[in-house]
């Protein structure tokens, strides 16, 4: 008797477990068709509220270049760096080019010594300068390729180079200055140069005269633009 009450028991609890069951489903299968019907509701009304609409037509579009940034001549500026390491000597001997002044000036072929002479006395205003005071040799030398360089691409004639009066040097010999004339008298954008006045650095600097660069060809070396009075 006993078994037979826990079996009853047993399907009772089946029966509404069943039951429940249907009851959810139902209710499921309810919201689902409400929120269809609500969504066919709001569908209709923005319908409604734009009416008729037609697609798009796919117009021709014009093909834009866009553009393209200029390339930079990094391998170019390796060669001419690489270029001038080689072409630039220390073991050349400058002191046969310099005029036996006390400033011991030095001009190209060509060049009068009237150059040198207004070069001293400031007769070209000072473009540019650089300073390679207290700088290594090695790096000295890059820093015033490269200067001369960008000079010449920018047509300018007349630069300041600063090498120092070498107190800071052992010796205090001015080693960086002989330095600094033997490499500009190797360079082909260089027509001669001077000592400095002492207002422009004196002992300390050189004034160099350019030949015309990119835009100047043709132009007499001699005929820099003067100082404005």
């Amino acid at each position: 008797m006993t078994r037979r009450i826990r079996t009853l028991q047993d399907l009772g609890a089946l029966r509404q477990a069943l039951q429940d069951s249907a009851a959810e489903a139902a209710r499921r299968e309810a919201e689902a068709r409400e929120k269809a019907a609500r969504d066919k509701r709001e569908r209709e009304l923005f319908a409604r509220s734009v009416g008729p609409v037609a697609p798009l037509r796919h117009a021709v579009r014009a093909a834009v270049e866009r553009p393209r940034p200029h390339p930079l001549p990094r391998q170019r500026e390796r060669d001419e760096a690489a270029v001038l390491r080689e072409a630039i000597s220390d073991e050349f001997d400058v002191e046969t080019l310099l005029d036996t002044d006390d400033a011991l000036s030095f001009r190209r072929h060509g060049i009068g010594p009237e150059v040198v002479r207004k070069l001293r006395r400031g007769h070209w205003s000072i473009q540019a300068q650089i300073d390679l005071h207290g700088l290594r040799r090695e790096e000295a030398r890059e820093q015033l390729g490269a200067f001369l360089r960008e000079a010449d691409r920018h047509g300018l004639r007349c630069v300041r180079v600063v090498h120092g009066k070498g107190n800071g040097s052992p010796g205090r010999e001015p080693v960086l200055k002989a330095r600094v004339k033997s490499w500009l008298a190797q360079r082909n954008e260089v027509l001669a140069f001077a000592q400095a006045r002492a207002s422009d650095g004196g002992h300390g600097a050189l004034l160099v005269l350019l030949r015309p660069g990119h835009g100047h060809a043709g132009a007499d070396p001699t005929r820099a633009a003067p100082k404005s009075r």
